[in-house]
């Protein structure tokens, strides 16, 4: 009886032990920062399971040739430690896992004291083998959608500065020649024409406006051409005296270092917000905040308006070009937070790394 109690108890300590892993490296997916953290959470479950003083996991480019192509133990001062890839690895310790993790990585383990494994840890190798391997391929898989994201972002500012530019080129010079046109018929035309022709000119002053608008929605040239702090005061006066209210702004993060797209995330974001204040909210006051937060630089935008509920006001027309920007922030390691209640107003809480990720 106290021989099968004995076994009975290893035998749910060793179930315990498999479970601990498995939920380990489920946590370890869950919380890993990028890849490299990743990498470094799993090894360091494996080796707390399998009781290793230390362990590398190594990607591979090409799944593993030759003897490292299959699980392999081996002792120290054998031929097979020159398999032993890590430098502060090999040599340091009396025994050795080797455990090809599929075809994408190569698990390897130090151990104190010789200890071939048996049947049923090389068993557990395979099945953490396996899940480190879906674990790996997925965050590959998200780094790669990333990469893509990132780059149809800049083929979109691109070809944004390049429509920007054909209708400032273009239509907006057309229109200006157009506006003159009139305005010198105006003058020249009989008395019961010059009425028509003065509302036409009115039209066309108007379009062009409309057009310089949407040139500068397109492409935030002005924050090449005057800066990201010049730009920003230039959007906060210019959006006070179209809309008559107040717009408090404060900068005090220093833009110098900030990368150019990141630049163009606050302006944009700003610009967006101040277009959602005004548009839905009815506010009368609007403090626009730029500063420096840890290693981020952070960018609040408060109103004083009628806000609205955040559980009815998903997919509401405030949130939605904000949805976007939200992306954008997120390809470049930031957040982009909107909080809001009935009668409490709205604030936009932008927070970007101040260095390129």
């Amino acid at each position: 009886m106290v021989t099968r109690a004995s076994l009975n108890q290893a035998y749910y300590q060793v179930r315990e032990a498999e479970a601990q892993a498995f939920f380990g490296l489920y946590h370890a997916e869950a919380e890993a920062q990028d890849l490299e953290d990743l990498l470094q959470r799993l090894v360091g479950i494996l080796a707390r399971t399998f009781h290793a003083q230390a362990g590398r996991l190594h990607l591979l480019e090409a799944p593993a040739t030759g003897r490292l192509a299959r699980p392999l133990y081996i002792e120290r001062g054998k031929r097979d430690e020159q398999l032993i890839a890590s430098e502060d690895l090999r040599g340091a310790h009396a025994a050795y896992w080797s455990f090809p993790v599929k075809e994408c990585a190569l698990l390897q383990l130090g151990f104190a004291v010789p200890y071939p494994w048996l049947p049923r840890e090389l068993a557990l190798l395979h099945a953490a083998g396996a899940r480190c391997s879906e674990a790996i391929e997925r965050v590959n898989t998200q780094r790669e959608l990333r990469r893509l994201e990132a780059e149809a972002w800049r083929a979109e500012e691109a070809e944004r500065r390049r429509i920007g530019r054909e209708l400032h080129d273009e239509a907006a010079q057309s229109l200006a020649l157009l506006r003159l046109q009139l305005e010198l018929m105006e003058v020249e035309a009989p008395l019961g024409m010059r009425q028509r022709l003065a509302e036409a000119r009115l039209i066309t002053e108007r379009t062009v406006v409309e057009l310089r608008r949407t040139i500068a929605a397109l492409s935030p040239a002005v924050v090449e051409r005057l800066g990201l702090e010049a730009a920003l005061r230039h959007l906060a006066t210019r959006f006070g005296k179209q809309h008559q209210a107040v717009v408090g702004l404060g900068i005090t993060a220093d833009v110098h270092g900030i990368p150019r797209e990141s630049q163009e995330v606050i302006y944009r974001v700003a610009q967006e917000a101040l277009h959602n204040v005004f548009k839905h909210s009815q506010a009368t006051k609007v403090k626009l905040l730029l500063d420096s937060a840890d290693k981020n630089i952070r960018l609040r935008i408060k109103d004083n308006g009628a806000g609205f509920s955040m559980n009815s006001g998903i997919g509401k027309p405030a949130s939605f070009g904000l949805t976007g920007m939200q992306e954008r922030a997120a390809l470049l390691g930031g957040t982009l937070v909107l909080r809001s209640a009935p009668g409490k107003g709205a604030t936009v809480v932008l927070e970007l790394p101040q260095a390129s990720s």
